[in-house]
């Protein structure tokens, strides 16, 4: 949350609202979706006159101001069914009024789908056909895993792409990056088309140059302030000071190996032995709008994978 705060100007804390609908869920084989009901709590945020939603497994590639002189609600088409808006972006105002009828309208008549989408969708039922004005186009929510349907209508609209959503159950951070070469490496078991694997490359390149270090300088924090920790014992505080385990006591001596020449060749840096290289099978994206650098690739490179915890922010 400390690292939220200092990107973003507010980070709210919200209850976790899940649909509880695991029927509807099991025929989209997608049963974490029940708790995209939690997006609701954004209609409480009215000390906001107008706001844009964007799921977590977006990616804003410009800047896309331009959607605040957009209407409630305003979304763009499903690529699975385009008679339906896709919930990841979409317009909204905020409204305790609205709020609470969404809340009733889901205990009466729940989610067509289980999620958020088709709760949304039947709430704002006239969304298909009452305004064409609050059709986002497609470029506004680009669904990365469909764009080999339709190769041709990306080559021709993609360079325009204003957010990329990484619809399915496998995201951006559940794949393997190499740090060094800047590749996303691919386990054998996912597919997708060159395009998709470049908004991959280029996910992973802004964590890695922008997110990341905030991750690590909180964590040499925390660590920091782990060093030293102040107790109270009958009333006389003590600090206790953590001590490196290699730091000999003074009324130890400590025991040399026999041999101490000796160099294990398997050994290279300590962030090399931290994230152990693995044979894998790198992907190079081909040729598309997204142009990355990508330096020579040595014989063994360390790869990360970020540990991400489940939480509820807004």
């Amino acid at each position: 949350r400390s690292v939220l705060s200092s990107v973003f100007d507010e980070v709210l804390e919200v209850g976790v609202l899940d649909s509880a609908d695991p029927a509807h869920l099991a025929l989209m084989q997608r049963p974490e979706l029940g708790i995209t009901f939690t997006k609701l709590h954004c209609w409480t945020l009215t000390h906001y006159s107008k706001c844009v939603f964007m799921d977590a497994d977006t990616l804003v590639l410009c800047n896309v101001d331009e959607l605040f002189d957009r209407e409630e609600f305003s979304a763009a088409p499903d690529s699975g069914w385009p008679d339906c808006f896709n919930s990841g972006v979409f317009v909204f105002q905020p409204s305790l009024q609205t709020y609470n009828l969404l809340l009733q309208f889901a205990a009466e008549h729940g989610s067509f789908d289980g999620g958020d989408q088709g709760l949304l969708n039947s709430f704002f039922s006239n969304w298909a056909t009452a305004d064409i004005g609050k059709h986002l186009p497609f470029l506004y929510n680009l669904s990365s895993s469909s764009v080999y349907t339709y190769v041709p209508a990306f080559n021709h609209f993609g360079r325009d792409a204003k957010v990329v959503h990484f619809l399915g159950a496998t995201k951006p951070w559940n794949y393997k990056y190499n740090l060094q070469t800047k590749r996303v490496i691919q386990d054998g078991t996912t597919s997708g088309s060159f395009h998709q694997l470049s908004f991959l490359t280029l996910w992973w390149n802004i964590y890695s140059a922008s997110v990341l270090p905030l991750l690590e300088k909180l964590q040499r924090m925390e660590d920091s302030e782990s060093e030293e920790r102040k107790h109270a014992f009958n009333g006389v505080e003590v600090t206790l000071k953590k001590v490196s385990p290699y730091v000999a006591s003074s009324l130890q001596v400590p025991e040399l190996p026999e041999q101490t020449n000796e160099v294990d060749p398997t050994a290279r840096s300590h962030e090399e032995l931290t994230f152990k290289a693995q044979p894998v099978n790198e992907v190079e994206p081909g040729d598309s709008n997204i142009h990355l650098s990508e330096p020579d690739r040595p014989s063994e490179q360390p790869v990360f994978q970020p540990a991400f915890q489940e939480t509820s922010e807004m």
